[in-house]
């Protein structure tokens, strides 16, 4: 009888706590959002202690064919992307390679004001540069495949919005100068260093750089709304999002990196910090953006958040630190924004797990 207790005892504590969630309430909301289910769809992955406790996907993966969603195929990241920049930066930081306080006229000599600019400025989207996203002239370089140096060319010569370090304004330009720096300190394509140094040693399998040329296993096509119908998604060349937007995940892959960040597998905590650290202006005011993340809160605990958007895809994933779980939503049309159903079940988790 003590060994059937004891085994009984086992059992209870082993019961996986996704028992303990509201899984018909999280999938009443995702419903909601994906009506359609011949339509484009999404997937969804809720995580606590590092461990899945709910993963599903809705909708189609490829309209055409008809084939359904799963939560295996792989997403266009959009803007989450900026995550991975900023900590391969910080990983370099680490290595003695740069200094997140250097002027980027270190790396780019010639780039105008580059003394008064900072790695941290890029980093924090306070530089004041201009957002080439936001240029009326991006429709003549969205299908060409420019080089890093070519990219920034296009836009550094723009004038600034503001001094650096005075406001904060979400910038894609500063992270498309990151990858740069990435490319010139390392002697190593972007897309090669994070590949080798984040998604191999995080275990990341299904991650990489996007491509709409190549066979990819499990992709999930984009598609876009128009005049009421879908249509694929707006070809652009992977060489403009670059270090602002241009991976590609899974629901699976991004808890490994998420756990690979929790673990210090990639970096010291100390410097890893630095990318949660919410900065503050010149005049002291706090932007509550670190490094690639939104430091945020979430009934009144502390969330790290970022979405993304990009021709086709559309993600957000949220971080809640204390309770140590973890939100990923990724759509397949832009039509279809995860943002506010990924930080509803958010709180929906955190009303479970708070205590």
């Amino acid at each position: 009888m003590k060994k059937l207790f004891l085994i009984i005892a086992w059992m209870i504590l082993l019961c996986p706590v996704y028992a303990q969630i509201n899984e018909q309430k999280i999938d009443s909301l995702l419903s909601a959002l994906f009506k359609d289910k011949n339509g484009p769809g999404g997937a969804f992955l809720i995580a606590k202690g590092g461990q899945p406790i709910y993963q599903k996907a809705f909708g189609k993966a490829n309209i055409e064919l008809g084939v359904a969603m799963n939560t295996q195929n792989i997403f266009q990241l959009g803007s989450i992307t900026k995550q991975f920049t900023a900590i391969a930066i910080l990983m370099l930081e680490e290595a003695n390679k740069l200094s997140t306080q250097d002027p980027i006229s270190k790396y780019i000599p010639d780039y105008p004001s580059g003394d008064q600019i900072t790695i941290h400025h890029l980093l924090s989207h306070t530089s004041g540069i201009k957002d080439f996203t936001k240029m009326k002239s991006i429709s003549q370089i969205a299908q060409k495949d420019l080089s890093p140096k070519e990219l920034v060319d296009f836009f550094k010569n723009e004038p600034a919005d503001f001094l650096p370090g005075e406001k904060f304004e979400y910038n894609n330009s500063g992270y498309a100068i990151l990858g740069y720096i990435i490319e010139l300190t390392t002697q190593d394509t972007y897309e090669h260093y994070i590949q080798k140094n984040i998604f191999a040693k995080a275990g990341m399998t299904s991650s990489r750089y996007a491509s709409d040329v190549a066979i990819i296993k499990n992709r999930a096509y984009g598609y876009q709304q128009k005049n009421n119908q879908y249509v694929n998604k707006t070809r652009i060349s992977f060489n403009i999002p670059y270090a602002s937007g241009a991976l590609m995940s899974t629901l699976g892959d991004m808890l490994k990196w998420q756990n690979a960040l929790n673990q210090n597998t990639l970096l010291k905590a100390s410097s890893r910090q630095k990318a949660f650290t919410a900065y503050q202006l010149n005049n002291g005011i706090s932007i509550n953006y670190g490094y690639g993340w939104h430091i945020s809160q979430i009934n009144g605990y502390p969330s790290r958040e970022h979405g993304g958007s990009v021709f086709g895809f559309k993600t957000m994933g949220v971080y809640l630190p204390q309770q140590d779980i973890y939100v990923i939503g990724l759509s397949n049309c832009d039509c279809n924004s995860p943002t506010q159903v990924t930080r509803d079940i958010a709180k929906l988790i955190l009303e479970t797990f708070k205590d």
